[in-house]
């Protein structure tokens, strides 16, 4: 079953704003729509918060990929369509990089642009470099960008730094490979306990972005159902 973006927006919220906080973060209360929604990857989402950040790299990875078929329930990629077209519409020229590409979904349409376009991910499916044969599609990790210093006229990165272990170091390197311009989409969310989502970072609030981004005064942030932050990069 695929769910819109939309609609696991509105779940969200209706979750996370209306539900008493003591009720939202109980166990009793998430365990029958954990159950109803993730199945036989209930317990890795039940027990996450708690294991997460004492997780090796390749625990982390094992735990991504085992879960892969609740976390693509809404399909080809998490971005609302709002966030899509900001980002379509504000790329700046040049080269550009997608770090969390997930199935090229983006990196597809900033291609069919003509732009030059490099996709980066933890992992590939072959079929994702089957069907977006314009993009370069390379694998790694966020905190460990194997590109040198202002590599990229553009870095995008949507739904990635909710997942990340070390914000602050995956940040850094956004920026370190962006010579112009950062784009990052992330969604507005509430920290709870146990959500329908492998996250580790929420940003319920603009000065939550500030926070966890460092302030820019550049820094455009617009409220598009998930937060969509662009900065323009100062040389040094």
């Amino acid at each position: 079953m695929r769910v819109s973006r939309r609609f696991s927006l509105a779940v969200q919220y209706i979750l996370d704003e209306w539900v008493p906080p003591v009720v939202r973060d109980s166990r009793w209360f998430m365990g029958l729509p954990m159950r109803f929604v993730m199945r036989d990857a209930t317990n890795d989402f039940m027990t996450f918060k708690d294991s997460v950040f004492g997780m090796d790299d390749e625990s982390f990875s094992a735990l991504y990929e085992r879960t892969a078929h609740v976390q693509q329930l809404q399909g080809e990629t998490d971005l609302n369509q709002r966030c899509t077209d900001e980002i379509l519409r504000s790329l700046a020229p040049g080269r550009i990089l997608e770090v969390g590409c997930g199935r090229g979904y983006l990196a597809g349409l900033m291609a069919g642009q003509g732009r030059d376009v490099t996709g980066f991910d933890i992992a590939i499916a072959d079929d994702v470099r089957s069907r977006h044969a314009a993009v370069q599609f390379l694998t790694g990790n966020i905190e460990s960008l194997p590109f040198p210093d202002g590599s990229f006229d553009v870095v995008v990165t949507t739904h990635t730094l909710e997942h990340v272990q070390n914000l602050s170091t995956a940040v850094a390197e956004l920026r370190r490979v962006a010579k112009r311009q950062l784009i990052i989409v992330v969604p507005r969310q509430r920290p709870y306990r146990y959500t329908f989502s492998l996250h580790t970072q929420f940003f319920p609030y603009e000065w939550s972005l500030h926070s966890a981004f460092g302030y820019r005064k550049n820094a455009v942030i617009k409220r598009l159902g998930d937060w969509y932050y662009m900065e323009n990069i100062q040389p040094e």
